[in-house]
């Protein structure tokens, strides 16, 4: 009994090692043909290689081709034998149906698009413009491709029609959308979390290859990732504009006439690249310096004292020239400050002279004028006495209404003090009768309780 074969590392995907060995043989096979027969489980397959070819790029697992023509790998899908080879499975075979699945799906649902379409083409990806011609094609090809069918010329078992995985008009590069869509994600998410000054929104190729290859698991982004990262974000996200080798983070509410990249964005980048390259510099001295003292540590050790001395001379001219650079770093610091906050003063500027101008459009309109104010006040000075007449009238027509009389309250309030003075005289003429009657008392003879205390003493026979 041979032993199996460790997986490869397309094998240890999630979706291939998840997938049971019957449904892979399914899934290998040529799917093109369930489309009519069982369009469920046709779109269920697709969806599953979606799923697959998304993990395989991203993943870097897939290998790229001999003769490709990029470093593109984490975002682009080279499609081809070396692709085939590559998704090859013990047992399984080759994918059949891949090519109908990419050529016929993931291309018509724009999952996946021509690298060079997408290189080369003005218009965004988002754009609706393609719609009326696909419409057109619809109407026109629609009816032409059904007689066809009838005929037997084109169809599943057309005279003209390839057989999936029999030929190679679907080879090429892709680029994989969703992919794409997350890495721009991430990018705009990184810079707008670290961004606080006008500095921070510019960078050159080096520096935005170094800063954002972290969203795509590397270290520095490659030529081919960052080319088609930096056409996304500028035509179809609208997030940057480019200009030769300097990178601007923009608003996208700006008007696009006025996204541009200025002498003074050019100037500060310069500002900042020097700052960036004087702080590795320094960064390399100091390395150097310590190496050079532990030299000098390990050649007293050994009771070299010629080489010690000889280290710690070129310690301390290491020393020196990381002061020297130092205070460089300082001038060019508040050299880029004081260029950032001039910068920061003009869009001040501007944003005074907009706000000034609002707000004399809004002075001028008729409403505000002296005349229509005093008008508006007099009307409604004259609007609430109106209002106030209306209500005395409903008021008093509903005391009518009630049949309500008017009281005099003079009145109830000697009536009511005639009562107190009544109350109070019945009550102090009470308090002279109990006077004079006061409390009776029972009173008991004297020889009739002696005569009771002997008759109790005496003892029951």
């Amino acid at each position: 009994m041979s032993e199996s074969k460790p997986p490869t590392p397309v094998q240890s995907l999630a979706p291939f090692a998840s997938t049971p060995r019957t449904r892979l043989h399914a899934l290998y096979s040529d799917i093109s043909r369930q489309k009519r027969s069982n369009p469920a489980s046709y779109h269920s397959n697709v969806d599953w290689w979606r799923q697959a070819l998304e993990s395989l790029v991203s993943s870097g697992a897939a290998q790229r081709p001999q003769n490709a023509t990029d470093d593109s790998g984490l975002l682009v899908l080279h499609a081809g034998r070396t692709l085939m080879d590559c998704l090859k499975t013990e047992g399984v075979g080759k994918p059949l149906g891949l090519g109908a699945v990419i050529k016929d799906e993931l291309q018509t649902s724009k999952v996946l698009i021509s690298l060079s379409t997408f290189q080369n083409s003005k218009q965004s990806i988002y754009d609706p413009g393609w719609l009326p011609a696909r419409i057109v094609a619809f109407v026109v090809g629609k009816p032409l491709w059904w007689t066809l069918e009838q005929l037997g010329v084109v169809g599943e078992d057309g005279i003209l029609t390839p057989r999936s995985g029999s030929n190679d008009e679907w080879w090429g590069d892709y680029v994989f959308v969703p992919l794409l869509e997350r890495a721009a994600d991430a990018v705009i998410a990184k810079h707008y979390s670290k961004a606080t000054s006008d500095a921070d929104h510019l960078y050159s190729l080096t520096s935005f290859k170094k800063e954002f290859g972290s969203v795509l698991g590397l270290d520095i982004l490659n030529n081919g990732d960052a080319s088609i990262l930096l056409k996304f974000l500028e035509r179809d996200r609208r997030a940057i504009v480019t200009e030769q080798e300097v990178i601007k983070f923009t608003d996208i509410s700006i008007p696009l006439e006025e996204r541009q990249i200025s002498a003074v964005d050019r100037g500060i980048l310069e500002l900042k690249t020097a700052v960036l390259n004087m702080q590795t510099q320094i960064d390399s001295l100091h390395d150097r310096i310590d190496q050079y003292t532990h030299k000098a540590t390990e050649a007293l050790r050994f009771k070299r004292k010629p080489m010690a001395l000889n280290y710690l001379r070129s310690r301390k001219q290491l020393e020196e020239l990381s002061n020297k650079r130092l205070n460089s770093l300082n001038t060019l610091e508040s050299t880029l400050l004081s260029v950032e906050a001039a910068a920061g003063d003009i869009e001040i500027m501007k944003v005074y002279e907009s706000s000034t101008a609002t707000l004399r459009a809004i002075l001028t309109h008729p409403s505000l004028q002296r005349e229509s104010i005093d008008r508006t006040m007099d009307a409604l000075a004259e609007a609430n006495t109106d209002a106030k007449e209306v209500d005395d009238a409903v008021r008093i027509g509903v005391d009518s209404a009630v049949n309500v009389d008017q009281v005099d309250e003079d009145e109830l309030e000697a009536e009511l003090n005639n009562l107190i003075e009544e109350a109070q005289a019945q009550e102090a003429k009470t308090e002279r009768v109990e006077e004079k009657l006061g409390k009776p008392t029972l009173t008991v003879p004297q020889e009739e309780l002696k005569e009771a205390r002997k008759i109790a003493a005496q003892p029951i026979a």
